[in-house]
């Protein structure tokens, strides 16, 4: 009876996580659907920004969510073609046409999965939360931004339908939450305009879908070493930046769920997906922002299941219902990424009261970070520049702390110097000029009980320090040091050429 039990028990631990209940799996292919519905615009678009035909984004954004479903460290994260990514490729593909392109994705995938090996994702631990803020708001301001251009030089009618979608997606989880609301937009704005008749742009302006499933094959390239050498920066630059969207997304995703996910397995799972969807033709891709937030904040998705499905749902909405994805108007996918793009600024960060309690330098990061990203258009640019005044921020903080309280016994023998904080590079560099070379008697001591030594700097700006002293005919003795600074210390004095 008892090894029944544990092995009922073994089973259910063992069992994926959207067999828990039907309320979870109906969640979870709910949430994959209309994932699938917001990925066919987007991928297409993507395509465009690339140069490449719309096939090769769509198909890109099924190998990656069906792959990284399997192979990811994040659950419910959704990875597909990106802009980011677009962006990346597009002039490797003018120049030199799709197969380098592909050559270039595959490569850029081997690439992740080294970087991810090799534990990348142990820097994001160094991202500071206001560049966490900052990241946040920057991607609703784009994900809004990039919908402007569905809104102009169109009819009229198209304004009311964006009001209805939004309308609906407010009101219809106070009746029910069973069925996601952003589906139900999509669905009713569809039947009212093909019902009606109204002649509004939809998903089939964006570009003809594709009729047939990828097949695998080899990049049409000659493999030499120059074409290696032609698509390494390219492929160095998509790993990078798909991997700091991805880990960037992911790191959300936590956040949001109270969940944690490996950052190394995602990392990895990444450089797979983009070179099994090299080998399928596609454009390589990351991690979605705004579907992922389509799936985990507005759907409630929480498993693989609806990222496998969004992937596999995309191609059967192409292949299968590709006249009636068609028919979607784009007002409804409009309607629906303004309510993901509300949904994920952070509207704290920016009150009144917020902004009066946070300091100066934590506002500051942020609005560079959200600068950065609003100009470049690239997210892992705004990550980079807030991560870096954030360092800059910090350093010059952290260097005032340091302080040099100087005390002279009362027979006048000797000088005791106390000295206070974190010494590095920045606190350390005007550490020489705080002691009193001249009048000072001839025995110095500098007490450092209650301060640190961090790097070769600190023992430089000593030995400079000592030297001075010893050209006056003096000596200087150090005490204080705790373990890890006195092994510094004993390990680099005399041996930096300080004050030589």
């Amino acid at each position: 009876m008892s090894s029944s039990l544990s092995e009922g028990r073994r089973l259910r631990m063992s069992a994926p996580d959207w067999l828990a209940s039907p309320k979870v799996f109906r969640t979870e292919v709910l949430a994959g659907l209309v994932v699938a519905l917001a990925l066919i615009p987007e991928a297409i678009s993507f395509s465009i920004i690339a140069g490449v035909d719309p096939a090769v984004g769509l198909f890109a954004s099924f190998t990656m969510a069906v792959v990284i479903s399997v192979v990811g460290g994040r659950k419910a994260m959704i990875s597909a073609a990106t802009g980011a990514i677009a962006l990346v490729i597009a002039p490797l593909n003018q120049q030199y046409g799709l197969g380098y392109l592909v050559a270039a994705v595959i490569l850029g995938g081997l690439f992740q999965i080294v970087l991810g090996a090799l534990g990348v994702a142990k820097l994001m631990r160094f991202v500071p939360r206001s560049v966490m803020v900052g990241f946040v708001n920057a991607l609703a301001i784009l994900t809004f931004m990039a919908q402007v251009p569905e809104m102009r030089d169109v009819p009229w009618v198209v304004y009311p339908l964006i009001a209805a979608g939004l309308v609906l997606m407010v009101l219809f989880p106070r009746i029910t939450k069973v069925v996601p609301a952003p589906l139900v937009s999509i669905v009713v704005l569809t039947v009212i305009t093909v019902g009606a008749g109204i002649a509004v742009p939809d998903v089939g302006d964006k570009g003809a879908l594709p009729s047939s499933l990828p097949v695998p094959g080899l990049p049409d390239v000659p493999f030499t070493m120059e074409t290696l050498t032609t698509i390494a920066p390219y492929a160095f630059a998509l790993a990078l930046v798909g991997l700091m969207e991805s880990l960037m997304t992911a790191k959300l995703v936590d956040d949001l769920t109270d969940t944690r996910s490996s950052k190394t397995r995602e990392s990895i799972g990444q450089g797979v997906a983009n070179v099994v969807t090299g080998f399928f033709g596609g454009m390589g891709g990351c991690a979605m922002i705004g579907q992922t937030m389509i799936n985990v904040k507005v759907s409630g998705a929480r498993t693989r299941l609806s990222t496998f499905l969004a992937g596999a749902f995309l191609m059967v909405l192409c292949v299968v219902f590709g006249p009636v994805v068609s028919d979607i108007p784009m007002a409804a996918l409009v309607a629906v990424m303004i309510m993901v793009s509300a949904a994920t600024f952070d509207w704290h960060s920016i009150r009144p009261k917020t902004l009066k309690r946070m300091p100066v330098g934590e506002t500051t990061v942020m609005v560079v970070t959200v600068a950065a990203v609003v100009a470049t258009h690239n997210l892992a640019i705004g990550v980079v520049f807030g991560s870096v005044t954030a360092m800059v921020i910090f350093a010059r903080r952290v260097a005032r702390l340091a302080e040099v309280t100087g005390v002279v016994d009362p027979d006048g023998k000797q000088a005791v110097y106390a000295v206070t904080g974190e010494l590095f590079f920045a606190s350390s560099n005007d550490l020489v000029h705080r002691f009193d070379y001249q009048d000072d008697p001839d025995d110095v001591v500098i007490d450092l009980t209650d301060a640190h030594i961090w790097d070769a700097s600190s023992v430089a700006a000593l030995d400079a320090i000592e030297h001075k002293y010893a050209q006056r005919g003096k000596k200087v003795t150090i005490v204080g040091l705790n373990r890890p600074s006195a092994e510094m210390h004993d390990r680099l004095a005399g041996r930096l050429g300080a004050g030589h």
